[in-house]
């Protein structure tokens, strides 16, 4: 009897997008490792930042596969205070919640 190779298939980023943006919407989907949490107070950026983005933005450039079967990292931008664009850095896990790994201002001030 011969193994079955699952078919691997790629996330696109409309895909990755659309995903994020429905699991965000109810809170219990949404987890953060210890480094975000540091950079959101160390940024200044809140909770509600970070839902907002992931509610309201847009991915940027295209999934990457993670390092566990069925996560996928991605990153979502959207405006913010002023002329500022806030980033988050989501892994999506098994397409059942989000794990944030780090948030970030896009400018370099």
């Amino acid at each position: 009897m011969s193994d079955v190779i699952p078919l691997k298939i790629a996330m696109t980023a409309k895909r990755a997008e659309a995903l994020i943006k429905q699991l965000a919407q109810d809170s219990k989907n949404i987890r953060f490792t210890t480094h975000a949490n540091e950079r959101m107070e160390e940024r200044d950026i809140s909770l509600a930042d970070v839902v907002r983005v992931l509610c309201q933005g847009s991915i940027e450039g295209h999934p990457e596969e993670g390092l566990k079967s069925g996560e996928w990292k991605c990153k979502m931008v959207r405006h913010a205070r002023g002329n500022r664009e806030i980033g988050v850095i989501s892994i999506i896990v098994k397409e059942a919640y989000l794990l944030i790994k780090t948030v970030e201002w896009e400018d370099l001030r």
